[in-house]
């Protein structure tokens, strides 16, 4: 397939309701578009990148640079018949993994239209539902973080997953397994503390909880081993894995017992691949994190979730737990928990032009 014509789009949405983390509150989402042109197909990819460089080092601006100045020209007029290939064109450049994904995802979709196949099929998916988890933001109030829960678990989610951070922490999870005894709870800490920690942290092990998601530093494998081993709950590493070779090397050190995967963090769906076979050969248990994805990027996210080894509910949410409209045709919908993995040729969503219009700031075409 020769790339033809590159578009990328500069897209603001804002959310229904503020997200706080460790490190923020944010009410909006700056995401980056990728289309690619190539034999009369257009194939749609997310950089589901944030403007502030506090989840990773990369930001929205610097994902329009990376890849106007050096991916795009890179692959542009080029042709690739792999996904391998293509990522090749740009293999000199170093991590910038979501400014990467947006572009790799955007050919796989072109790819799934050329075979005519589904995408999940094309990446060998195996499930025609998943099952999805709700991710929810610190919240000032406990008992509006209860009744916040509640809404979720009426609409049937499967999973809930809290944000904590020093001070917002231990008591809220006391009082959230108070009243819900039996849900399947996580802790997501994006890397608030330390092994100077150890001992607050050995509290969390009273509340049945499914995982601790990187508790500690953003880039660390070490002091997570030293971490896992004096806690009973499994902590889950997200931040500090980048690549299969990542994956490897935490899991060789006993650094953690799950790993969640996000295409975006990790370079695209072909390398978030190769951590779920690697995982899967090792009987660890893999999960879909979320970066608040509009529909395009939430769409490759179902694809890749119908592997095998995705046996613990993702952050996949329906559309309507983030944005009034989705990029989007049908929107993403949850029912009894579960999403339908499309079995349509490529995404098995429209994108809408209109509303993609819409919302977008900025566009950069390459012909």
């Amino acid at each position: 397939m020769k790339i033809e014509r590159v578009d990328l789009l500069h897209v603001k949405m804002k959310l229904v309701h503020p997200f706080e983390t460790s490190y923020g509150r944010k009410d909006h989402l700056d995401h980056v578009l990728v289309k690619l042109y190539a034999d009369g197909l257009v194939g749609y990819g997310e950089a589901a990148v944030q403007w502030w460089p506090f989840y990773c080092e990369e930001t929205t601006v610097t994902c329009l640079h990376v890849l106007q100045e050096f991916v795009v020209p890179s692959i542009l007029h080029q042709e690739f018949t792999t996904v391998e290939e293509l990522v090749q064109a740009y293999g000199k450049v170093r991590r910038h993994n979501f400014a990467k994904s947006g572009v790799e995802m955007a050919f796989w979709h072109l790819l799934s239209q050329a075979y005519n196949q589904p995408l999940a099929q094309l990446l060998g998916g195996t499930r025609a539902e998943i099952e999805s988890g709700v991710s929810i933001g610190i919240e000032p109030d406990t008992d509006y973080l209860i009744k916040r829960i509640q809404g979720f678990l009426a609409q049937g989610y499967r999973r809930i997953k809290l944000k904590i951070g020093p001070g917002k922490d231990v008591e809220v999870l006391r009082k959230v397994r108070q009243a819900f005894p039996t849900i399947p709870l996580m802790a997501d800490a994006n890397s608030a503390y330390t092994l100077r920690d150890l001992e607050h942290l050995q509290q969390l092990d009273a509340f049945d909880l499914l995982m601790i998601e990187q508790p500690l530093a953003h880039d660390d494998i070490i002091d997570h081993a030293t971490l896992q081993r004096a806690l009973t709950s499994p902590i889950c590493l997200d931040e500090s894995i980048h690549s299969a070779e990542d994956a490897r090397k935490a899991l060789d050190l006993g650094s953690c017992r799950v790993i969640n995967i996000k295409p975006g963090r990790v370079g695209g769906l072909l390398e978030a691949k190769k951590i779920h076979d690697l995982c899967q050969a090792r009987g660890v248990p893999v999960w879909c994190g979320g970066m608040h994805e509009y529909g395009i990027g939430r769409a490759h996210n179902i694809a890749l979730s119908a592997l095998p080894n995705f046996s613990i509910p993702g952050d996949i949410s329906g559309s309507d737990k983030y944005y009034a409209e989705d990029l989007i045709d049908p929107v993403v919908t949850v029912e009894h928990g579960k999403i339908r993995v499309p079995q349509t040729i490529g995404l098995g969503y429209t994108p809408n032009e209109e509303r993609i219009a819409r919302f977008t700031v900025q566009q950069l075409t390459f012909t």
